[in-house]
């Protein structure tokens, strides 16, 4: 049987500080929009669990499920245009 401690040296060789990164952290800012707009969704549907949406209900998830579209559009066009734009025209 090996011994944990033998182990050891190769599980702890890298300290893990526990904060993300500066990339980590643009890329969290760059999809706030989306993540702000799918909890509003989520906020939305969740009010509806139990019981049958009434007519505004349905209004605020459509008006919620346009919004997360949205913002996972102009996310995607974001990253395209970072992409392509240093190409020759």
């Amino acid at each position: 049987m090996k011994s944990i401690g033998a182990l050891q040296a190769v599980v702890t060789a890298t300290p893990f500080d526990g904060e993300p990164s500066n990339a980590e952290l643009d890329a969290i800012d760059r999809e706030m929009p989306l993540i702000l707009a799918d909890v509003a969704l989520l906020d939305a549907q969740i009010m509806t669990i139990g019981r049958t949406p009434t007519e505004l209900d349905q209004r605020r998830i459509r008006r919620a499920h346009r919004r997360v579209l949205a913002a996972r559009r102009d996310l995607t066009n974001r990253t395209t245009t970072a992409t392509v734009s240093g190409g020759a025209a």
